[in-house]
């Protein structure tokens, strides 16, 4: 099976190899802040998962501090003024305040020449329609992508791992994006507590069926880290983690499942080593992958 990875996409797109630049809005979370709740997912670190992301500089200090970290991965014959980039706002929620000092970072960064694109993680109850309006301005000078962490259709699993929101508010606001001619990747994890591999088939063809049609995916396997409300959880009433075979085989049935047109973000998560408990073998990514495309090329 040939999947559409999103290095593949984006250099068809802008007709070079694209680096991802992890940087922060200085956003936090309404799951975090009391609005919804305190402490946020259960899986979420204290950095709102966004262990790469560039400090609290300013977003020109961000942006070179971000380059130093991905500029080895070009061709060295690729000259600098020649290299793009994707300006990737991960950690917490990145339409969560006021949306003309949003807008006016956004801008910013969009004026960047390199800067070929953007990419905004959020929460789906966090796109109101000044928001909206926002991001669809933005769109209009370069393409913005919307990252909606959904992880599971399973309501009471949601509810398990506190996220905050229902599955009507992902399916109200991904109608509104995608209507509004903006980008959307889903974000979902498996091996969460609970779910039987049914469980996460179910999820991965929830997306299958979405209409307007998916456009990228971000497959993850579920990692315990230090610090974080689930990582307690194990420590006292330990549950079974998916092995390396186990997880490979279900990503690969979940792509199956996907629209061929689908772009593929991610297959496997890159967790912060200092952070890690468990799976031990998620730190072997090169190992995951390659397991993983051979089963896809196996069919």
């Amino acid at each position: 099976m040939k999947i559409r990875t999103v290095s593949e996409e984006w250099k068809r797109i802008y007709g070079c190899k694209v680096m991802k630049l992890a940087l922060s809005s200085g956003c936090t979370c309404p799951n975090l802040d009391g609005t919804i709740g305190f402490g946020g997912c259960s899986f979420c670190t204290g950095s709102g998962s966004g262990e790469f992301a560039a400090g609290p500089d300013s977003i020109n200090v961000q942006i070179k501090e971000a380059k130093k970290r991905v500029d080895h991965k070009f061709p060295a014959a690729l000259p600098i003024e020649q290299r793009r980039y994707v300006a990737y706002f991960q950690a917490f929620t990145n339409t969560y305040g006021p949306a003309d000092k949003l807008e006016r970072l956004y801008d910013e960064v969009l004026s960047c020449p390199e800067v070929a694109a953007l990419s905004i993680g959020t929460r789906p109850d966090c796109i109101p329609d000044d928001i909206l309006e926002m991001l669809i301005r933005l769109n209009q000078k370069k393409p913005v992508y919307i990252e909606l962490g959904l992880q599971t259709v399973h309501e009471s699993t949601a509810e398990a791992f506190g996220r905050g929101y229902s599955l009507n508010v992902f399916e109200t606001t991904y109608s509104r994006l995608k209507n509004a001619g903006l980008t959307v990747i889903v974000h979902m994890i498996l091996g969460l507590p609970g779910e039987n591999k049914e469980d996460m088939l179910e999820t991965a063809r929830y997306l299958a069926a979405l209409s307007p049609k998916l456009d990228g995916i971000k497959i993850q396997m579920l990692q315990i880290l230090k610090g974080t409300r689930m990582a307690e959880e194990w420590t006292a009433h330990p549950f079974p983690l998916l092995t390396m075979e186990e997880y490979t085989d279900l990503a690969a049935e979940c792509l199956r499942i996907l629209p061929e047109e689908t772009v593929v973000h991610r297959m496997t998560g890159d967790p912060p080593r200092n952070l890690l408990i468990a799976p031990a073998w998620t730190t072997d990514k090169k190992r995951v992958l390659n397991m993983l495309r051979k089963k896809l090329a196996d069919g």
